[in-house]
């Protein structure tokens, strides 16, 4: 019987383990979200360092043991390294990954949220994209893939190019999502409207998002 599978996936977040090694959760095409182990990982000039940080995307051969995985080997096709070069950058990406690994469990089927979170980094790292555009399309659309986006309020008076970016975040394919820019007034009202979807739907504090938000202010003021 084969004890190692490939997988493909990006890094979601990883913690120390003992004195040199890592676990770290992987969000997989083949296999949904799951843990493995990266070990000597913190030792410098580690094969696996690299690999077992936030944000890389490649393939992974993961030993399958009784209870666990642990990562054998990796090669890595994006590092998404303009993310760590950049402070306001990475707090988004970060905050992505948070939604990522709240929504996903192992085992399910989670190919367009992974997908949704590959495509949403690299629209972070296009120079000609606003990031607060990226964040709103982001938390529209992955609500909208797991089923729970509640939709615009009744009542609310928004710009009509507001209501027809909303039906284009939720219905187009994720391949298309970062095609199209919009004014001032329809992103802040693509905010507000993502917002109050969030406190409707998320039953938890994601922690890079008072960072995030902080920056925002700052950034305006």
């Amino acid at each position: 019987m084969q004890d190692y599978i490939m997988v493909t996936g990006m890094v979601l977040k990883t913690a120390p383990v003992k004195d040199y090694d890592r676990s770290v959760t992987i969000l997989t095409k083949e296999r949904g979200k799951l843990s493995a182990f990266a070990n000597g990982s913190r030792r410098q000039g580690n094969r696996l360092a690299a690999a077992a940080n936030p944000f890389s995307f490649g393939t992974f051969k993961l030993f399958v043991g009784k209870s666990s995985y642990t990562i054998l080997d990796a090669e890595i096709t994006n590092y998404f390294e303009e993310l760590r070069e950049d402070f306001e950058g990475a707090y988004y990406g970060i905050y992505f990954l948070e939604i990522a690994d709240y929504y996903t469990r192992e085992n399910n089927d989670e190919k367009d949220l992974l997908k949704l979170l590959y495509q949403s980094l690299r629209a972070l790292v296009h120079p000609g994209y606003d990031n607060r555009l990226v964040r709103y399309i982001f938390e529209i659309k992955a609500m909208a893939v797991n089923g729970e986006f509640p939709g615009i309020d009744s009542g609310e008076e928004l710009d009509p190019s507001t209501v027809y970016a909303v039906d284009y975040i939720v219905h187009a394919t994720i391949e298309k999502l970062y095609t199209f820019k919009v004014t001032d007034k329809v992103l802040t009202e693509l905010g507000g409207i993502a917002k109050k979807a969030g406190k409707k739907v998320f039953d938890r504090e994601f922690k890079s998002l008072e960072v995030l938000d902080k920056l925002c202010v700052e950034n305006v003021e």
